[in-house]
Formats: C-alpha cells, structure tokens, sequence
C-alpha cells in the first residue's frame, strides 16, 4: 500500500511542482528569511473568498484579514484591533480602536468601518453562523468608538466577534451588487493582491501594517484538495507548508517535516436515546462498556490521534484539569440478541473504517448490528429524524466563538438543533443552562466541565477519540502557527529559508 502511495505521488507532485515553482513576479527572488511562502491548502475557496462564508478562515490563516479581538489558548479574548472594550450595560458593550491602522487600500480604520462591516454581516444571506440567533446592532460613536449591544444578555460578545467571519473589511470590499472581495481590504500584514479562482492566491507584504512588518515577502498559495499531491509537495519540497497529510501519506516523509495538531474534534458514538435498543440505560451503558477506542486510534488513525476521556480533548488545554467524574450511573444489561442499526457518512474516509470496528466491538459484546454507510447529503436527513439507533460522527467541539457551550447546547440540549440522541434530560439541561449564563474565565469552564459529566454518565453519547491535523513544514521554515482552532496559519514573522528557485 505505501508503494502504491509513492506511485501515485510522482505524477501529481510534478504538476504541483510546477503550479508552485514560478516565482511571483512582484519578488523573484527567495533569499534568506526574505523570500515568499509557497503555501499548500487543502480546500480551494467555496463562496468567492467572502468574509461572511468558511472562506473567511482561509483570510485569517493568511494573515490578510483581522479581527476587533482575538483569543487566547483558553479561550480569552484579547485586543487586537480593538484596543480595549468595556461593557456598558447588560446588553452593550463599547470597543475602543486602535489609531494607527490602515487598510491595504489606503483608507483608515473607523469606528464606521467596523458599523459597516457587522451590520452588513447581519443582513448576509446565509449569515455568519457566529451569528445564528444573535440579534446584534453596531453604532459608530465618533471616529474610534463603537458601541455593540445584543437583543439578549450575551456574555461571550467579545469571543464572537473573534471569529474570522467578522473580520473588518475597508469599506471598498462591499460592493453594490452585494458581493464582498477581501483582495486589497484586509488590514494584516500580508495584503491579498490575486485570486486565481479555485487554483491559486498571491499575497504580497504589506508594509505600512500596524504591527511588527512581515519577515516573508509574501504568500503564493496553490489550493492542493487531493492529500496524495499534498504529501508529495512537501517531499519534493514543491511546498513550504503544507495544511491537512493524510494520514497515510506520513511514512512517507520525513518525521522532522510534519507535525501533529490537536484538533477541537471529536469522534463519536451517538446513542438514540428516545426509541429503540438505546432508550434503555442499561444497554447504552453496556455499548460504552464493549467499545474500545484505543484499538480505533491504533489501527484506523495509525496512532495519529487521542483516546477520548471526555467529549473535549487535548485542544482544549484546561479541559482534563477540571475534568469531573463520569462514571456511568446505569449498570450494563444485557446485550444479547439486541438489533441495532448504526450509521454514519463517506465523506470523511476514516469514518467507515471506524464503523466496522465499532460493528465488530459491539457483536462481540452480544449486539445485532446492522452497518448503513451513505455520502453525507443523503445521511442528515434520516439520522435528525432518529432512524438510526446509534450514529458515528466527527464532530467539531469548539465552534467559532471558541467556546464549547455552542456544541453541547446543540448535541445534547432538549431544544438542541443538531441532537442526533435525541436526548432530553433535565440535569442535563440545567447544568447547560449554568454553562451557558456564567461569564467567561475559570467558573464558566468549571461550569462546562460539570456539564459534560452529566451527559457522559449518562452514556447519551460515548466519545472515542479526538482528531489531529498533520501539518507539513519544509526544511527552513519558521515562524508558523500550529493552532487548533484553523485560525491562524502564516504569521508575520513567519519565513522560509532556501535557495532561489
């Protein structure tokens, strides 16, 4: 199987050799800690590179486009174009800008621009989901004031408008046709000067940038979906940097090249809690009993993930600390002879590997299973509407407030949007509900610990593993964000040194 890897690699990493080698006309040259970053991405643009779509990452792991606040490792916002923010009312916050930001048009950032950019990512169509559920308003109060207010109490304001989908834009991004283009309106330290559609992006330094000046001259991005030519580009060192190796794809290369991520993901064993097999506690009890996780990461994940102990993992760095007892409240029944039908999705290809382990874990256990695998736009459907008895998915844990109040208020809430258990559990709930209303810092993390026990003893879901990203780095890179969250990727002080090419 690994030659055949190999075989595959040397016809694609010549065409993405060749996509990534010409240098970019604005610097030819690529000296010492000087020169331009070749950047390989997994996923080209979906929606045209708008800031109020997924695109919006892709800005941010750029280093084009930023936001008023950014977060900490746990969470914690912090300045960066806002200087500083106060709350002025249980519902109201004002943001102080810093004075010394221009935009890569030339235009300064205004407590106007800010308005512009969040009122207009309230009208958005689909709306930023940062904002699903926020009633927002955002009112300029002179030339570096902004007062922001809520329809309702929200403590997490600051975190929200950390996500890169609320990114400030100058004011020429927004065009009258509606649509929104980052190229030459961000205000990072590298100014988007190119779009090639989905193949390839160019990025130059901007060098009247607030902050510390880029070390790199620029970023030439070629967007690389298929994981075999994105082994291979760091192989044959067609690429500085490369987002997302397959996991197969890493015996092929140089340990010292890649380097494993935790991610705020994980993979788990959903249990229909309102009919069938599952609505019994002692069965679901016996399910968490029979799995064995560490198998699942040993043989599908070649090691290159974490067993779970809890529904957050290793991203989350404070989750094990304040991790409370979930010691299953129900005894284990008896599984003899109890037809289950599990289910989960293609799209994601470990997840089928994943599935004929659990299948495998669960008859020895005494369970009748049968295995349904579909492409996902076929799946959602049939597993909201419960017509699964237990459902395997990787599931993202910190969404983009970077706070996992959202995930567990959507998962395993009575109200929730995505509760796939269609679960219903007073503990349960007022234990979110705690979560949710106690303001950021060490209690709401207590809060949302003490959360995940509830749901975990009672086995509404039995979490398995979390996910990591293996990120390639070349030989002479430095500088580069490892960062959990996909936020951060091309630094300003990011640089790749070698010869010219």
């Amino acid at each position: 199987m690994k030659i055949a890897h190999a075989l595959r690699a040397g016809g694609t990493s010549l065409a993405l050799a060749a996509a990534m080698s010409g240098c970019s006309p604005s610097t030819s040259s690529t000296t010492d800690n000087g020169g331009r970053i070749r950047l390989a991405m997994l996923q080209p643009p979906r929606s045209g590179l708008t800031p109020f779509s997924d695109d919006a990452f892709k800005l941010s792991r750029w280093a084009t486009a930023e936001t008023l606040v950014t977060l900490d490792e746990n969470g914690e916002a912090l300045p960066h174009l806002a200087a500083e923010w106060k709350r002025v009312g249980d519902k109201a916050w004002e943001f102080i800008l810093r004075e010394d930001v221009e935009f890569h048009d030339g235009t300064k950032l205004t407590a106007a621009a800010v308005a512009n950019t969040l009122v207009r990512a309230t009208k958005a169509a689909p709306k930023p989901r940062i904002l699903d559920g926020v009633q927002l308003t955002a009112e300029a109060e002179g030339e570096h004031r902004v007062r922001i207010a809520t329809a309702a109490v929200d403590p997490l304001l600051p975190q929200r408008l950390s996500s890169p989908q609320l990114a400030i834009l100058a004011e020429s991004a927004y065009r009258a046709d509606g649509t929104v283009s980052p190229v030459g309106t961000g205000s990072g330290p590298f100014k988007l000067v190119a779009v090639n559609g989905t193949s390839t992006a160019t990025l130059d330094r901007f060098d009247r940038y607030w902050g510390k000046r880029s070390t790199a001259a620029g970023i030439d991005v070629s967007f690389v979906p298929d994981g075999t030519a994105r082994g291979a580009a760091l192989r044959t060192d067609s690429a500085d940097v490369v987002e997302a190796i397959p996991v197969s794809q890493a015996p092929l290369l140089d340990s010292k090249l890649i380097h494993e991520v935790p991610m705020p993901r994980t993979n788990t064993l959903y249990l229909n809690n309102a009919t069938g097999p599952f609505s019994d506690p002692g069965l679901r009890a016996a399910a968490r009993k029979a799995l064995n996780p560490g198998d699942i990461v040993k043989s599908v994940y070649e090691g290159r993930a974490d067993v779970a102990a809890g529904l957050l993992g290793p991203a989350l760095p404070w989750a094990a600390a304040l991790r409370a007892s979930s010691q299953s409240i129900s005894e284990p029944g008896s599984p003899a002879g109890a037809k289950i039908r599990l289910g989960t999705f293609s799209d994601r290809a470990e997840l089928p590997e994943v599935a004929v382990l659990v299948e495998q874990q669960l008859e020895a256990a005494g369970f009748v299973v049968e295995q349904v695998v579909r492409e996902y736009a076929h799946f959602e459907k049939d597993m909201l509407a419960g017509a699964f008895d237990a459902v395997i998915l990787s599931r993202a844990t910190v969404l983009d407030s970077g706070d996992p109040v959202a995930y567990m208020f959507s998962d395993f809430s009575c109200k929730g949007s995505f509760n796939i258990a269609h679960v219903c559990d007073q503990e349960i709930d007022r234990a979110l509900e705690k979560a949710s209303s106690t303001e950021p810092g060490p209690e709401r993390r207590a809060a949302v610990m003490a959360a995940e026990a509830e749901i975990l003893k009672r086995d509404v879901a039995i979490p398995m593993l979390h996910e990591r990203v293996i990120q390639g780095e070349a030989t002479g890179v430095s500088g580069v964000a490892r960062d959990p969250r996909e936020r951060a990727l091309i630094m300003a002080q990011s640089s790749a040194s070698r010869g010219a090419h």
